[in-house]
């Protein structure tokens, strides 16, 4: 997984981001242990307290689960990383319609230019 970080947001949430959008994308396979707290703050380069608090953050969103003695693991909860891909998905064509409406295209117009550009 690869981390970069701007200055517009907390780290902490940045890394919850990039974690998301890797176990959205697949690249963190459901139920595959999360490597530990030390070894992923050193290879994002941040302080193991940050990476701690993502890591919480992303228990809460129940992205990511803890076994006592076995350490983290990507959720297994397909339902819910389906759903989770979908708002995003959602979210995304919503952000891209506000986009082209600023651009001077109407709702109705968009499909054809989409099927165009699919082409």
């Amino acid at each position: 997984m690869k981390f970069q970080f701007d200055s517009n947001s907390p780290i902490y949430l940045q890394i919850v981001e990039c974690f998301k959008s890797s176990i959205l994308s697949g690249e963190l396979v459901p139920g595959s242990k999360v490597q530990p707290v030390r070894d992923l703050a050193l290879e994002a380069g941040v302080n193991p307290n940050t990476m701690q608090k993502a890591l919480a953050e992303l228990e809460r969103l129940e992205l990511v689960r803890t076994e006592r003695t076995s350490g983290r693991f990507i959720t297994d909860q397909n339902e819910k990383i389906e759903k989770m891909r979908k708002d995003a998905a959602d979210a995304e064509i919503q952000s891209f319609i506000q986009r082209m409406e600023k651009l001077g295209y109407e709702k109705s117009s968009l499909l054809p230019v989409m099927e165009e550009a699919l082409k």
